[in-house]
């Protein structure tokens, strides 16, 4: 009866990985599944526990890094990630020490701030995007490639 359970619980893991693509139950599911051999095979209840708690952490440990790469390596950036990189318009003077300045991407208004405290950009300049922290650009000068 144990492994019919097991099997139910591989089941279920399953259902949630593949519900919410996280990489976060699969490893658990396998191992499940490993506990669920075991219990067939006549192994104690412990000795089922131990074998879904080894596999999982094996799997976890050693194919996650290699699957989650392998899968990020396939998603698009989007909003706020897919404008470091580009190239901003200064709408209003840059200037760290005074506090102020303003940067137009994609149509938007932005906050932005220098990377370089000493470096002010002013109005009508373009400026490379480097991060973006909270609602700020953080900028260099852009410098275009030839």
């Amino acid at each position: 009866m144990e492994a019919i359970y097991w099997l139910l619980i591989c089941v279920l893991l399953i259902g949630i990985e593949l519900a919410t693509m996280g990489l976060t139950t699969i490893w658990f599911a396998a191992g499940a599944f490993a506990a669920f051999i075991a219990a067939n095979l006549g192994a104690n209840l412990f000795i089922q526990l131990l074998v879904l708690i080894v596999v999982s952490l094996i799997l976890l440990y050693f194919t996650r890094p290699v699957a989650v790469k392998y899968l990020n390596s396939r998603t698009v950036k989007t909003n706020v990630e897919s404008l470091i990189g580009k190239t901003a318009v200064v709408t209003e003077d840059i200037d760290n020490v005074e506090n102020k300045g303003q940067a137009s991407v994609n149509g938007q208004i932005w906050m932005a701030r220098s990377a370089d405290d000493q470096i002010r950009f002013t109005q009508g300049e373009q400026v490379e995007i480097l991060e973006i922290k909270g609602v700020k650009l953080i900028v260099k000068k852009y410098i275009q490639e030839v």
